[in-house]
Order: structure tokens, then sequence, then C-alpha cells
């Protein structure tokens, strides 16, 4: 489908998300082929500084603010993004749709905004296909305390994850072409090889 796509992994706390991008990291690594692997926040060097103010335990920001340090993170690494735009794959651990999920879904931002700036740091950058994963309350919880330690973001009541991901799932099912959903209370094993067969489509 694609030769060098931007596949993004989306999904709440305690989904899964990540374990699944090393996966693909590891795989590709075996495979010797070229691709570059990023998160948001973070990334770039100055994207990870803001990381590190975004999910500090003790910050406090207003819902605007936290909107408008996710943008700047994300505005850090499109230079690195457009670098290797259609020359390498490119994955990313949360991207656009999470901005739509955490901040308007979750937080209730007017969704305008957060579009007509996503749109303005993107141009012509466009996600080819997304992984969704999903989790279940108990699973959500019981993986969280198994963390070494807590960020912000880590420490919501289950009202705001559940509004997160129900929002993640609007964005999915209009999306049904170019979105892939994970359920990660299913064996882990099974949903990587239903990535992994996922991915050789994509990159064939």
């Amino acid at each position: 489908m694609y030769k060098k796509p931007i596949i993004v992994f989306e999904g709440i706390e305690g989904s899964g998300k990540t374990h699944h991008i090393n996966k693909i990291s590891k795989y590709l690594d075996k495979k010797n082929v070229s691709y570059m692997k990023i998160r948001e926040p973070g990334g770039s060097l100055n994207s990870e500084k803001i990381r590190r103010l975004i999910l500090n335990k003790k910050s406090n920001f207003n819902i605007h603010t936290d909107l408008l340090l996710y943008l700047a993170a994300r505005s850090e690494n499109i230079n690195l993004i457009k670098k290797f735009y259609k020359k390498k794959i490119i994955l990313i651990d949360r991207f656009t749709d999470s901005t739509i999920a955490y901040q308007h879904y979750g937080m209730g931002v007017d969704l305008k905004i957060i579009n007509i700036i996503n749109r303005f740091l993107l141009r012509k950058i466009k996600v080819d296909f997304t992984f969704l994963n999903i989790v279940n309350r108990k699973n959500l919880f019981h993986r969280l305390k198994k963390r070494k330690s807590l960020n912000r973001y880590d420490q919501f009541n289950i009202n705001f994850y559940n509004k997160v991901q129900k929002g993640f799932l609007k964005l999915a099912r209009s999306n049904k072409k170019s979105y892939k959903i994970i359920d990660s209370n299913f064996d882990i094993k099974k949903n990587e090889d239903l990535i992994l067969n996922q991915l050789k489509k994509l990159i064939k």
C-alpha cells in the first residue's frame, strides 16, 4: 500500500502502544529496513525538554496551556519529520489524534482551534495508518500500578480516560480505512502478529 508511510500508534495509558511500536522497530531492524521512530511529546531535543515540563507531576497548567505545550512540542518535531517524509518509514508514538482525543474529548478544548493549528504545523504531511490500542479499566490500572514511576498523565481518574478512549474510537470509526483497532485486553502475542501482518501490507 505505502512504501514509506507514516504509521502512528495511539491509545490511552496502559493500552500497549509503546510495546507494539518497539516490537515493530525490532522487526524493521532485523530486516534492515530504514525507519525513524519518535514519540510525542518528545522526539527532537527541544521537544523532549517540553515533554519533561508537560508530564512533570508538579506541573499544573490550564487546559489551553496544556494544548499549546503539546503543539509546541509537535512544532519542534515537524522539521525532523519533513526531513524523512517519504524517504523513510516513520513510526510515531502518539500524534495529532492524541491531541484531539485528550485535549478536545478529554478536556473540552474547542476542536476548531486544535484542527487549525495542526493543519498549520503539518501542511502537506499526512499520516498513512494508525493503530489504536484500547484497554479496559481493570487492565489500565493494573498496568499503571506496575510502572516504576507515574507522570502527570498517568494519574487522571477513570472518567477522563473513558472520555479520551471514546474520542479515539470516534476518530477510528470515521477513518476505517486508515485505522486498525487493537484490543489490548486480548492475548499480546496475537496482537503482535496482527500488527506485524498489517505492517507488512503497508510497506510492501
